[in-house]
């Protein structure tokens, strides 16, 4: 054992020994004395910051348009169906299983029988007419015009009840 601590001692020796002899750093030294000897570089003084405006929000007192009125409850809401809405017995017509974005007005037809709507819906040719139902938020035509056909559609308010919401297709033209 002795002999190895005093292998030990030599390696170490000889190490600190090699730390201590100049190895060729005279251009690090040079370049760190002349940093230190050059004129320290004055920096601006950072701008001073101007106070902003505190504003306070002024209808933070209001009822949230998240809440139903007072004295109103979902109860009250639900009362009046949507002529129409969810009738088991009606069949669903194959324009009802596209979104109304992808439907697309390509024309009218008007005769004896009344006035049509021509809609495109899946690479297919629809001919509709006033009362026929289209799109998933069960949507029914009420108006057909030359340019313009106008849908209501049935969708729930997120408070359990269900509001009408107008919508308005226009002709596709060069289709």
């Amino acid at each position: 054992m002795n002999g190895v601590r005093g292998l030990l001692g030599v390696a170490v020796c000889t190490g600190l020994a090699g730390c201590a002899a100049e190895t060729g750093y005279a251009d690090l030294e040079a370049y760190l004395d002349a940093a230190r000897t050059q004129a320290t570089v004055q920096l601006e003084p950072a701008p001073t910051l101007r106070p902003v405006p505190t504003l306070s929000y002024g209808a933070s007192a209001l009822r949230s348009p998240f809440q139903l009125p007072v004295g109103a409850s979902v109860a009250d809401r639900q009362g009046a169906a949507v002529p129409g809405m969810n009738d088991p017995a009606r069949v669903r017509e194959p324009l009802e299983g596209f979104d109304i974005e992808q439907l697309q007005m390509v024309g009218t037809l008007s005769g004896t029988a009344g006035s049509f709507v021509l809609l495109r819906g899946g690479g297919v040719v629809y001919r509709l007419r006033i009362g026929d139902y289209l799109g998933r938020d069960q949507g029914r035509i009420v108006a057909i015009g030359d340019s313009r056909v106008d849908v209501v559609e049935v969708v729930p308010d997120g408070a359990g009840a269900w509001l009408e919401r107008s919508r308005t297709l226009a002709l596709k033209t060069h289709s």
